[in-house]
C-alpha cells in the first residue's frame, strides 16, 4: 500500500512539473486564480523542473539509485532550461550562466560516479 501511495503522489509531482514547463500560464491560473507573464514564467517553469525531479527521486525502487536519478533529472532538466533562456537572450543575469557551468559540472560528476561504480566489483 506505501508503496502504490508514493508512486501516485511521485506521479502527481512530476505530472504536475511537466505540466508547469508545459503551459505555466494555464496552471497557474487553475491553482490560484491569476494571471502570470514574463519572469513568472520562468519561475514557474523552473518549478516544473524541481517537480520532475522529485517525483524521480520519489518513485519507488532502490533507495540510492531512486535519489541518484532524481538529482541527474533535476539537474539535467535545470541545465536545459536554464541554458535555453540564456540562448534565447532574455532575463539574462549575472549568474545565469554561471548557474548553467554549475548543473553541467554536476550531471556530469553524477553520471561519472555512478559510472565508476557499475564499474568496481563488489566485494
Amino acid at each position: 500500500m506505501k508503496r502504490n501511495v508514493l508512486a501516485l503522489a511521485a506521479a502527481a509531482e512530476a505530472g504536475t512539473g511537466l505540466l508547469l514547463l508545459a503551459w505555466p500560464p494555464i496552471v497557474v491560473r487553475l491553482l490560484f486564480g491569476e494571471e502570470i507573464s514574463g519572469i513568472g514564467v520562468v519561475v514557474s517553469r523552473f518549478g516544473g523542473v524541481c517537480l520532475v525531479g522529485l517525483g524521480v527521486a520519489c518513485w519507488p525502487g532502490n533507495d540510492q539509485l531512486r535519489a541518484f536519478y532524481g538529482m541527474v533529472t533535476y539537474s539535467a532538466l535545470a541545465l536545459l532550461y536554464l541554458t535555453y533562456i540564456g540562448v534565447r537572450g532574455e532575463m539574462v543575469g549575472v549568474l545565469l550562466w554561471p548557474a548553467v557551468v554549475v548543473h553541467a559540472i554536476l550531471a556530469v560528476l553524477l553520471v561519472r560516479a555512478r559510472l565508476k561504480e557499475q564499474k568496481t566489483p563488489a566485494a
